[in-house]
C-alpha cells in the first residue's frame, strides 16, 4: 500500500484546510481534487454541474483518483461526493488510507454559509438541508473510512496531529 493520505467528508468538513496543513507540516504533495478537475476543464465546478450534468462532473472524479494510484507521499482533498461511488473507494483503497473528517451540520452550516461554490447547497443553505444530506451520505463516508477524525472545535494542528497517530 503506498503511503497517500485521502480526505473525505462534507462539505466543510475541513478537507482542504486540513489538506494545506498536513502539505505544509508533513512536507506532502497536495491534491485538491476540485481545484484540478476546474484547471483540467477551463469552468469552475457550478459551470460543469449546469452545463454537463452532476454524472459528467462524477466520472471526472472517478478518473484523477485512478490517475493517483502512482502517486506516493500525496494528500488528497476529495470532493464531499467522491465516497458515493464504490469504484471511487476502491481506487483510495489501493493507493492509501482514507480519513473521514467529521463535522456536525451547524458546524458545517457555520463555515459554508457565505459560499457560493458548492451547486449542491446553492439555493438550500440551511441547517436542515445539510443535516438531510449528511445523513444521507454517511453510510457511504463510515463505510469507506479507515480512521474516523471529529473537527468540530479542533485547531488545524490538532486534526492533523490526530490524524497521524491514528494512521
Amino acid at each position: 500500500m503506498k503511503n497517500n493520505i485521502f480526505l473525505i467528508g462534507f462539505m466543510g468538513a475541513g478537507k482542504s484546510s486540513i489538506a494545506r496543513t498536513l502539505k505544509q507540516q508533513y512536507h506532502m504533495r497536495l491534491i485538491e481534487m476540485d481545484e484540478q478537475i476546474e484547471a483540467e476543464q477551463g469552468m469552475k465546478i457550478s459551470q460543469i454541474f449546469s452545463e454537463k450534468g452532476e454524472d459528467y462532473f462524477r466520472s471526472l472524479e472517478t478518473r484523477l483518483l485512478e490517475g493517483l494510484q502512482q502517486q506516493e507521499n500525496t494528500v488528497v482533498s476529495c470532493g464531499g461526493g467522491v465516497p458515493m461511488r464504490r469504484c471511487n473507494v476502491d481506487a483510495m483503497k489501493k493507493s492509501g488510507m482514507i480519513v473521514y473528517l467529521s463535522a456536525k451540520p451547524e458546524t458545517i452550516y457555520g463555515r459554508v454559509c457565505n459560499s457560493h461554490t458548492r451547486p449542491l447547497l446553492e439555493g438550500n443553505m440551511n441547517v436542515e438541508y445539510i443535516t438531510g444530506l449528511l445523513k444521507a451520505r454517511l453510510p457511504k463516508y463510515l463505510e469507506a473510512a479507515d480512521v474516523v477524525v471529529k473537527t468540530d472545535g479542533k485547531s488545524l494542528q490538532e486534526i492533523c496531529r490526530c490524524i497521524m497517530e491514528k494512521i
